[in-house]
Formats: structure tokens, sequence, C-alpha cells
């Protein structure tokens, strides 16, 4: 596995593609680190780079756009203005790599992320972007991410998992976006987080590992100027 945490530029001869894990700081219930979306995006890149060896993985960008969970003590944001600007100043200075994927793990980094690498295509870049998917009722601190969590690091997720709102994200996203998560969730959950396990953990993880894998084989076959 290749990271730039772990070479210098001269060993740097063959430079492949750039997967730069994108999460955030923020709540994550009472039961999980503020960690864990950057904790994720990590994981997937490093999966990803021991897979293929045209992969090399750049430090995690920990912070994004989180100005949803700003009704809970903790949450740093940068907002969705500056991650846009991050992310593409990010991608322009990656030009020595034959190509860039964000692999995002923060439902809250879309919109700006969108925009990002929708900016650096049309700047010719080869740049792309991806994002893990689950039930539209279990979005936040629930099954799916307390799952994850206990395959990655056991130790971090609390015993006391209350449940959150179940209600489909589609139906609170009004809400969320006036008045924060805090507003339709008093522990910050979205999802039900009782029932997870290492076990299903494991299972999404290989699951989100393979979908990444396609997308990076659709961004490897992109020719140079990002053209389709």
């Amino acid at each position: 596995m290749r990271t730039l945490a772990g070479l210098t530029w001269t060993e740097l001869t063959e430079p492949g593609i750039l997967a730069v894990p994108l999460g955030a700081t923020e709540q994550h219930g009472p039961h999980l680190p503020y960690t864990v979306d950057t904790e994720i995006a990590v994981a997937l890149c490093e999966r990803l780079a021991r897979a293929r060896d045209d992969v090399v993985v750049a430090p995690a960008v920990p912070y994004g756009s989180s100005g949803e969970h700003a009704g809970f003590p903790g949450t740093l944001s940068l907002g969705q203005e500056a991650t846009e600007s991050l992310l593409v100043e990010l991608g322009r200075s990656a030009d020595a790599f034959a190509g860039l994927l964000f692999v995002c793990a923060h439902g809250g980094n879309a919109r700006p992320l969108a925009r990002a690498v929708a900016r650096l295509r049309r700047e010719g870049r080869n740049a792309s972007a991806w994002t893990p998917t689950g039930p539209p009722d279990d979005t936040h601190a629930g099954r799916v991410e307390t799952s994850v969590m206990l395959a990655l690091r056991p130790s971090a997720v609390r015993a006391h998992r209350p449940p959150g709102v179940k209600t489909p994200l589609p139906e609170l996203l009004d809400e969320l976006r006036e008045s924060g998560v805090r507003a339709v969730s008093s522990t910050g959950v979205l999802g039900d987080p009782s029932g997870a396990n290492a076990e299903e953990g494991h299972r999404i993880l290989n699951r989100w590992t393979k979908s990444l894998s396609e997308t990076l084989s659709s961004l490897s076959s992109l020719p140079q100027d990002g053209t389709a």
C-alpha cells in the first residue's frame, strides 16, 4: 500500500491515482466518536490501495461542511463555501497524478464536493468522487455506521446506543436544512444503532470497497484531460 505519509517525492516514480479521504469532525450520537466519517474514508482508501498498486492515499481531510450538527458541542465545520474552495485548490495541486478520487464518508459534504469535482473537470482534470450509500432511514450514527465502527475500532463504540429518529431522510431534509439535526433528533442519531454488530460492519465495508473499486476503474479509463 502506497501513502504520501510513507513516501518521499523521489519515491513517487509512478504517481497513479490519488485517493483523498474526505471526512468530518462532528457529533455521532452518544455512542460514537466525532471522527467516524474520517475513519471510514481512510479505511476505504487503504483497502483500495492494498488491492491496487496504482493508488496512492493522501492524508485525510478531517473537516468539512457540518453546519447541520452545530447544535451539538464539539462539532467543527468549515461550511460549504470553504469546503468547496479547499477541494478545488487541493485538486488543482494534484496534477502530478493521473487522476484524483475523493472518497467522502460525510453526506454534508455532498453539495460542495459535487461542485468542486465539476469545476475540476471543467478545467480538464481527471477528478471524481465516491460516497457510500445506505438505507434512507439510517443515515447518521445508526446501525450502518455503528456496525462499521465496531468492525474498524470497537473500543471507540460505547455500549449505550439509544435509538434515534427513523424517519427516512428525504422527509427530514427541509427541517434539517432549516434548523439542523438537533431539531429532529435530540440524540443526534438518525437511525437505530441498537442491533449493530461487527460482522455486519465487515460486510458493509466489503460492499463499499467493491463499489469504490468500480468507480476507480471508471476513473482510470478516462482520458487524462477528464473528458468522457
